[in-house]
């Protein structure tokens, strides 16, 4: 079963209830004047984070609607009764707007004020077994993957490679995990945005322990409440991920841990973005911390999460945190 098309990643993050708000009557107006979805956009900057902001529409009631997808709801549903419910955004069924269908989701924003958000791609990759083989069926020259390829890394083509210059999408696949610490520590930075809402994706060659320790901490700011707070929360998820049903039979690809935390010291994560998560053959489980050799399915969440779990936890307990 294909994933759905890449979406951008920030599922539950959603639009202000309007009808919560004591200024109402601002609020209609500015709507009024002001295109909506560009009030959305200047609102929610965080929808940079992966791109595609397409995919989004404001929704009442604290929620956000995001572009249909038949794989993600169904993980969704399954969620709503596992025991890892409490760490996924809330689903409220699927809903047409605009002659498009959508799934509305909770708002995890809605609790924070200017928030810090994070983006973290957990696994040791990011793609479908499927998606390699469909790929190698027909390993036709990709100019614009050769043209990323070396926006990133000059050197990373081969000679033959520079004279086509062009690379095929399984080589352009495999060798995008390999400069990330996708796959060295099985998870990346996808992307920061900061509280004055500036954006920052440049984490394509954070790679070691020691850069992903720095950029986490100037997403704190070295701040050992939230540290601590994302610290126990992404225990929590550990825990509970070794007793879910759903976690033993899915192979987790493309999906994320999105950290929020505001001025106010509160700080969360949850899990989102489940559209290439795909149920296993009956009886088959993943182990989920053992290594990838193509055809065991195995995504390498656990060992992503530990290391996570590490790095956060050798921060923590940083002399220079106030």
């Amino acid at each position: 079963m294909q994933g759905c098309p890449r979406q951008a990643n920030d599922d539950g993050l959603l639009w202000e209830l309007l009808s919560q708000s004591k200024s109402w009557r601002k609020i209609k107006n500015m709507v009024h004047w002001s295109p909506f979805v560009m009030s959305f956009k200047k609102k929610y900057p965080w929808i940079q984070l992966a791109g595609h902001a397409g995919s989004f529409k404001a929704a009442a009631n604290g929620r956000i609607l995001k572009k249909h997808c038949e794989s993600e709801q169904r993980c969704l549903d399954r969620l709503m009764n596992d025991v890892l419910k409490p760490y996924v955004p809330a689903y409220h069924g699927d809903v047409v707007k605009d002659g498009e269908r959508y799934n509305q989701m909770e708002d995890l924003l809605a609790e924070f004020d200017s928030p810090c958000v994070m983006d973290c791609k957990m696994g040791v990759r990011t793609y479908l077994e499927e998606e390699l083989i469909k790929a190698r069926k027909k390993p036709s020259l990709r100019k614009d993957m050769y043209q990323k390829m070396i926006e990133v890394d000059p050197d990373a083509p081969t000679e033959e490679e520079n004279v086509l210059r062009a690379v095929t999408k399984p080589r352009y696949m495999q060798w995008r995990e390999t400069i990330s610490s996708t796959a060295t520590l099985g998870f990346r930075i996808e992307g920061i945005k900061k509280e004055d809402g500036t954006v920052n994706r440049d984490f394509k060659k954070t790679r070691t322990k020691e850069q992903v320790m720095e950029a986490f901490s100037e997403f704190t700011k070295g701040n050992r409440n939230v540290l601590n707070s994302y610290l126990n929360r992404l225990k929590g998820i550990r825990a509970t991920l070794e007793t879910s049903p759903f976690f033993k039979c899915h192979e987790v690809i493309g999906s994320s841990l999105l950290f929020i935390h505001d001025k106010q010291e509160q700080a969360k994560v949850w899990m989102i973005d489940f559209g290439k998560t795909t149920p296993l053959p009956e009886g088959q489980v993943l182990q989920h911390n053992v290594p990838w050799v193509e055809g065991n399915r195995e995504d390498g969440y656990l060992w992503g999460l530990d290391n996570l779990i590490q790095i956060l936890t050798e921060l923590s307990q940083s002399e220079d945190l106030h």
